[in-house]
């Protein structure tokens, strides 16, 4: 398979809700819209929040979000009223971790990769 792109596509309950969440909290550009849909620049990837779900996310899905530094952006989002699972902690795989939910309920975790972590090791020189 040739992936040119990728987008996790989100069915909220409340589709201008998860917009402003998704705009103003979060803080994410927005890279396009359609009639009954928002397309959120996500890093290397897209998340589009269009049409309308159900009773919510299955605890089995988690939006993973790398961040510069967790601890700050954490702040952030608590300043702005966002639901907290987890603070920010070390987990022992060696990220720094924090957890939040989106209004539906979707599990959002922050993480940022320390600089002494293998993640950032360029193994070019292996």
């Amino acid at each position: 398979m040739d992936v040119l792109a990728s987008r996790l596509i989100l069915r909220p309950r409340e589709r201008d809700r998860s917009v402003r969440f998704y705009r103003d909290v979060l803080g994410l550009a927005i890279a396009r819209e359609f009639p009954g849909g928002t397309v959120f620049f996500l890093g290397q990837g897209f998340l589009e929040v269009s049409g309308s779900g159900g009773p919510g996310p299955s605890p089995d899905q988690v939006l993973w979000v790398q961040v510069r530094d967790v601890r700050a952006e954490f702040a952030q989002l608590r300043e702005r009223g966002v639901t907290v699972l987890a603070e920010p902690e070390r987990k022992p795989w060696g990220l720094d971790e924090a957890w939040i939910a989106d209004p539906d309920g979707m599990r959002i975790v922050l993480v940022e990769i320390p600089d002494d972590h293998p993640l950032r090791i360029d193994v070019r020189n292996l």
